[in-house]
């Protein structure tokens, strides 16, 4: 990561932590003096001037701190008015705001079954001894990675130009990762992670969601499965390779 997204990743989970002990009306101040909304407005306009890749490092944040602030809107409604995006350019946009704000709670939510395991004893033992625990938590840092991994990716494309097909990938893979991640942490944390007073729920709440909302995983796979049989069989290959970009 750059020295300017590392700061900017860091300037929004600094805000974000903070958001959760403000009102409603205090976070929103922060985030917008800070001018997380406007990543994407170019300075000219009084923005950031950042693009998707600035803006998926803001959404990985949100959804590592569960932010209640709607953030992707805020970010894509600056971003949709500033650049004059049509309905379908604005979907896939907060499409790819899903995916990354699905790798941040997914992300919270290893975090927080390692420290959970770590903690809780069993038979005289931490739960995170036992070699079934293990093989589930390798399998939530699996998704974890997998889903940052593929909005990073798209969000990289996106940045580029035409990336209909990243975009439509990242989100399906998200989809599929939230509701692996969220069976695996209510399964190692037992009855207290569905409790409001702990922390679990607010992340795999928003992980149910968001993997439902700006296409589910029917939409998404639809969507490649027709962008692949456009090209037919000999253009499987170039155009798997290539994103399907038209």
């Amino acid at each position: 990561m750059s020295e300017h997204g590392a700061m900017l990743s860091e300037t929004a989970s600094r805000i974000f932590k903070d958001a959760g002990s403000s009102t409603a009306g205090e976070a929103e101040q922060a985030i917008r003096e800070a001018g997380l909304a406007d990543v994407m407005v170019r300075e000219a306009d009084g923005g950031f001037g950042g693009g998707f890749e600035d803006a998926n490092r803001i959404f990985f944040a949100a959804g590592e701190h569960a932010l209640e602030f709607p953030i992707a809107e805020a970010v894509m409604d600056a971003a949709s008015k500033a650049q004059g995006w049509n309905a379908d350019k604005k979907f896939y946009a907060m499409a790819l705001a899903r995916a990354g704000q699905i790798a941040g709670a997914i992300s919270t939510s290893l975090t927080l079954s390692v420290e959970y395991t770590r903690q809780r004893q069993q038979f005289g033992k931490p739960l995170a001894s036992f070699q079934a625990i293990q093989q589930q938590l390798a399998v939530l840092a699996e998704e974890a990675a997998a889903s940052r991994a593929a909005a990073s990716a798209a969000a990289r494309a996106a940045d580029r130009g035409e990336a209909t097909f990243e975009i439509a990938s990242a989100k399906l893979r998200a989809n599929m990762a939230a509701g692996q991640a969220a069976s695996i942490a209510h399964q190692v944390h037992g009855a207290i992670g569905f409790t409001k007073e702990y922390d679990l729920q607010k992340f795999t709440r928003r992980l149910w969601a968001w993997r439902s909302e700006y296409g589910n995983d029917r939409h998404w796979a639809d969507a490649i499965g027709k962008l692949a049989a456009s090209r037919g069989a000999d253009g499987f290959w170039p155009g798997l390779t290539s994103g399907f970009a038209a």
